[in-house]
């Protein structure tokens, strides 16, 4: 699973159903939701 950090929890949580996508930029990103809270997650880098 891929890390990242919830902004409704305040630390760094699993991401479930994390997807690898294009920013409009070009640089790659991951979507998901927080295994905890279900709230909408975004990190930017490659998935691990």
């Amino acid at each position: 699973m891929v890390d990242g950090h919830c902004m409704k929890c305040k630390e760094k949580r699993e991401m479930k159903g994390a997807k690898q996508v294009k920013m409009a930029n070009g640089r790659d990103a991951v979507k998901g939701i927080c295994s905890d809270c279900g709230t909408k997650m975004f990190k930017i880098g490659k998935m691990e």
